[in-house]
């Protein structure tokens, strides 16, 4: 045992956050790309990986739900991170100082109204630790940085405004991934079960094989489609419902969802948390 937690991203990183708030007893291992995080559980090198899968304000992330089902891991645990943005800037720097924020175009397009109630121009960096890092490299004062209070932390930057996201709910969806499975039945607040399926090529067979889970009232989460090896006839789905796979209403409505595909493969049993409501 490592005791290590991969993420993909630099030190300061909101999936930094999710490690160090999910796993506070871990040592947060970062990573160069998602591939990396998940090799680094497969060769050992860290025992757990967080990995974003989606977002309340842009959705699903890129790759992941294509990169899940081939990785080997499974998914033990989920952990939700509300994507507070700050503005960073070198030790003793006034707000009046600030000429430029620099951070990743996704962050700087949810600062719009205090970047230009301030009148500070957008300069786009790698990613949003990468830019606290750059900022503190540089050490000039009219650049910023927006980022995590972390950053701030890791990079010794003073935070000159708390909390300036134009979305007062933007939230990160993070999936906890291992080598072993857990289905175990756990937590406070029931389980999630998360599986991939693909339909059989024959009429309606979507619709027929999601009646099992509308007859035996298994509540769907989440269900989403996304093409399998550059087809565009091989449509894989990927799916969230409330349940274990013992529960016996989820037990008929999988038998019925295999009556229908071509397979199904289950990718974790986890308790479910609150903070999805």
């Amino acid at each position: 045992m490592t005791n290590r937690i991969a993420f993909q991203g630099e030190l300061g990183a909101y999936s930094h956050q999710a490690c160090r708030d999910a796993r506070p007893d871990m040592e947060a291992l970062p990573c160069r790309t998602f591939e990396d995080a998940i090799e680094a559980v497969r060769s050992g090198e860290a025992d757990l990986a967080m990995l974003p899968v989606e977002n309340s304000t842009y959705g699903r992330v890129a790759d992941i739900h294509s990169l899940l089902p081939h990785s080997g891991l499974h998914i033990i645990d989920e952990a939700f991170v509300r994507v507070h943005i700050n503005l960073l800037a070198m030790p003793g720097t006034p707000l009046e100082k600030v000429e430029k924020a620099m951070s990743h175009t996704v962050l700087l397009g949810q600062c719009r109204s205090f970047l230009s109630e301030h009148g500070i121009k957008r300069l786009t960096g790698a990613d949003t630790a990468g830019s606290a890092r750059q900022v503190a490299e540089m050490g000039k004062p009219e650049i910023a940085a927006l980022a995590s209070e972390l950053a701030g932390e890791i990079y010794g930057l003073d935070v000159l405004a708390r909390h300036i996201e134009d979305q007062s709910n933007n939230t990160t969806r993070f999936l906890v991934m291992s080598p072993q499975a857990n289905h175990a039945p756990r937590g406070d607040h029931g389980m999630i079960t998360t599986f991939v399926f693909q339909v059989r090529n024959i009429p309606a067979a979507l619709y027929k094989a999601m009646g099992g889970f509308a007859t035996n009232g298994v509540n769907m989460t989440k269900l989403e489609s996304y093409m399998v090896g550059g087809s565009f006839t091989a449509t894989q789905f990927y799916a969230d419902i409330e349940g274990h796979p013992d529960d016996p209403a989820v037990q008929r409505a999988l038998d019925e969802l295999d009556y229908f595909t071509e397979n199904v493969e289950i990718l974790g049993v986890y308790p479910r948390d609150p903070r999805r409501d």
